[in-house]
């Protein structure tokens, strides 16, 4: 134990924050227990390198069934997962954040939180715990001076100046704004050049005219980009930052893309500045967030380094548009992995992204397969025809949340099962076909738009641009599968996969996994401790 927490004291917040996948590296139990106030139960207490000691108390209480990162902890310590918010219908993933009614919260005094959403049970939780002295409600600010003043040449100049008499006084607002000189010398001394610059140094005091010096400091490059959207709605006014009226027209930015550095004090400032100004009634009071939402992305590495022309390990896309397509290289990249993941460059997913191109340019073209006729509609095709619909449910799914990488996959797995299709026995039915490739080549547009405007033109009309086209629909009925594969591992390790209904409860996914002969082999007559589900695809056994 001892070790491990020199070892956690030697690794920085951010290391701690950003090392998933090593979560049984990352956890010991003390073996002391606390007792749960609310039922009596004892809660294993472990140090958990994941938890950080800035936040609130340094400690916290797991809850696996909400929170991702308490999940996986809890799946390799083999630790219970408790559900306490009732899911939507057809929810499958094993964490749920949500809204929803409170379930499984009812102690041996009669108290429950169940029925109440998760609001009303927060509160209902804090007043039970206030009434016997165990608790209390308390509002934690982490909110910290900002020092915006730099030692460096780029940025705003912080408009003051010091006079001997009347000390710092602020530079008149018809003066505005104080620019910076463009003809500074940068030495090796570790100060500003505008200290140097005696241009810019010397000014004269606006309170008694007086001999001044500037100050030097200019801004942290924060401030910019903490109203730097606001200007951006109004860019070219020369007479002020920005009119009210624009702020209210296209406010607040819809989805903000940047990188994981920005996440904490980017927005907390720029939320800040937001407010504030609506506060000060210089943006329309509506306006009180400055984003709808984030998505914080990853970054392509070379050799495990992030790529850098100082280093040499840059790759120029311009050879790969000669040598695949730009559609090629595209493609690799939304493939790579989650796109808020970091990945490694891989000229080998490259070709690899141009080789399924190719498939879909043949199958499109009609150089694969036998060719279509027109014949009644048999099981195959509506085997087709179910598998369109989900790869629109998938890819448009997949869009909303940022899963490029599965939308990829999915248009592969079905131009896959397009291919057995148009090899089987009578050929394909002219009219699924179509419909398939059509449906394949709008969803694949975003992804790879070169290609699938050249092919929507030849499978159409002259001047028939894909483009064009709206996003298609789908029906969710006949997108359903009638059958899924549940993975079945114990302590972690795949041992059986079993075909079963898509509908299958967690209850009969729980009975078809402890019946499996293999699974049996490896629980050697043991009871399971635990069993984790995750309806309809994972049943995870510990013995």
């Amino acid at each position: 134990m001892a070790e491990f927490v020199r070892r956690v004291r030697n690794t920085s917040e951010v290391e701690r924050q950003s090392a998933e996948g090593q979560l049984e590296k990352r956890g010991i139990f003390t073996g002391a227990y606390a007792v749960n106030p609310f039922n009596g139960a004892e809660v294993p207490l472990y140090l958990a390198d994941y938890v950080l000691g800035s936040y609130g108390t340094g400690a916290i209480m797991a809850v696996p069934g909400e929170d991702q990162r308490d999940f996986d902890f809890a799946v390799v310590y083999e630790l219970p997962v408790v559900k306490t918010t009732e899911r939507p219908e057809g929810w499958t993933e094993p964490i749920y954040t949500g809204p929803g009614r409170k379930i499984n919260s009812a102690n041996n005094e009669g108290f429950s939180l169940d029925g109440m959403s998760v609001d009303e049970a927060k509160a209902a939780g804090i007043a039970w715990l206030g009434e016997r002295g165990l608790g209390n409600a308390k509002v934690n600010y982490r909110l910290r001076d900002w020092l915006i003043s730099r030692q460096r040449y780029w940025g705003c100049p912080i408009p003051i100046v010091y006079c001997a008499e009347h000390g710092a006084q602020p530079v008149p607002e018809e003066d505005l704004p104080v620019l910076l000189p463009d003809d500074v010398e940068f030495l090796p001394s570790g100060e500003s050049p505008l200290r140097r610059h005696e241009g810019f140094l010397n000014a004269t005091c606006p309170k008694c005219g007086g001999p001044a010096t500037r100050e030097t400091d200019t801004m942290d490059t924060f401030v910019d980009s903490s109203w730097y959207f606001l200007r951006f709605c109004d860019a070219t006014n020369a007479t002020a930052p920005f009119d009210p009226e624009k702020i209210g027209r296209w406010m607040p930015v819809d989805q903000y893309i940047g990188g994981i550095e920005h996440a904490i004090l980017h927005l907390l400032y720029a939320r800040f500045f937001t407010k504030a100004l609506a506060d000060l009634e210089i943006v329309p009071a509506a306006i009180r967030e400055p984003f709808q939402r984030l998505f914080s992305q990853g970054m392509i590495r070379l050799g495990g380094s992030k790529m850098s022309k100082s280093k040499g390990n840059v790759v120029s896309p311009a050879q790969f548009f000669e040598s695949h397509g730009a559609d090629a290289l595209r493609l690799f990249q939304l493939f790579v992995g989650p796109p808020g993941d970091d990945a490694d460059w891989s000229d080998q997913g490259v070709d690899g992204a141009s080789r399924f191109l190719g498939r879909v340019w043949r199958l499109a073209t009609g150089e694969a397969g036998l060719p279509p006729v027109d014949r009644d509609e048999t099981d195959a095709d509506r085997a087709v025809i179910r598998g369109r619909h989900a790869l629109v449910g998938k890819v448009t799914e997949d869009f909303d949340r940022w899963a490029y990488n599965t939308a990829v996959a999915a248009c592969m797995e079905y131009v896959n099962d397009l291919y057995k299709y148009i090899q089987s026995d009578g050929g394909p039915r002219r009219e699924t076909l179509d419909e398939a490739v059509a449906h394949l080549l709008l969803v694949l547009a975003p992804m790879a738009p070169h290609i699938s405007a050249e092919l929507w033109e030849r499978r159409h009309r002259a001047g028939a641009h894909i483009h064009d086209e709206p996003w298609p629909t789908y029906d969710p009925e006949l997108a359903k599968a009638e059958t899924v594969t549940m993975i079945v591992q114990v302590n972690g390790k795949v041992r059986d996969r079993i075909d079963v209904d898509a509908a299958v409860t967690e209850e009969e996914m729980e009975k078809v996994a402890l019946a499996s002969a293999r699974v049996q082999e490896h629980l050697g007559g043991r009871t399971p401790r635990n069993v984790i589900i995750v309806r309809p695809k994972l049943v995870n056994i510990v013995g």
